[in-house]
């Protein structure tokens, strides 16, 4: 097999049980509450939450974006959004700007204080993810990888693939 398993652990594999898949399904859940567990520390003292984190990640990682592009690759309510761009802006972390061609849209970006709060954020969880990648080993990353990939839907795969695109 091409992705460094001997053949019959490649095969096994492909039929897992249930037991194996709720196993998967848990060690996610926990993964993901020891991923959000170093950002909710540093936000929780600034009263910001997980969406906050969200919308700093994507603009950080799309200077200028649209509030509609990042309505679309966050998948929250306007109304939602609208919230939590307010207080952003307010705190000085984003700065909105009028659209040079279309007056109708805004374009974001971080402020020195919002890219600042982005660099603690992502260097918390990169920490964490550089330890755990180092523990597990090369051939796991890429299956990792591949397994993310593989569990997204058609319209997030899309937004994926556009912010790899950018970092390659």
């Amino acid at each position: 097999m091409s992705d460094g398993l001997p053949p019959q652990m490649g095969q096994s594999l492909l039929f897992l049980t249930d037991e194996q898949l709720r196993k998967g399904i848990e060690a996610m859940f926990f993964a993901y509450r020891g991923f959000t567990a170093d950002p909710d520390r540093i936000l929780m003292q600034k009263s910001y939450g997980r969406a906050h984190h969200r919308a700093i990640h994507f603009i950080h990682r799309s200077p200028g974006t649209t509030v509609n592009n990042l309505l679309s690759i966050l998948g929250v309510t306007k109304q939602s959004l609208n919230r939590v761009l307010r207080t952003l802006i307010e705190d000085g972390l984003v700065a909105s700007t009028v659209g040079q061609r279309d007056k109708r849209e805004r374009h974001l970006h971080l402020t020195d204080a919002g890219a600042a709060l982005e660099r603690e954020l992502s260097d918390a969880q990169r920490d964490r993810m550089r330890a755990a990648y180092r523990a597990a080993g090369p051939n796991a990353v890429a299956g990792f990888r591949q397994v993310l990939e593989a569990m997204m839907d058609e319209e997030t795969r899309h937004h994926y693939e556009a912010m790899k695109d950018r970092m390659e």
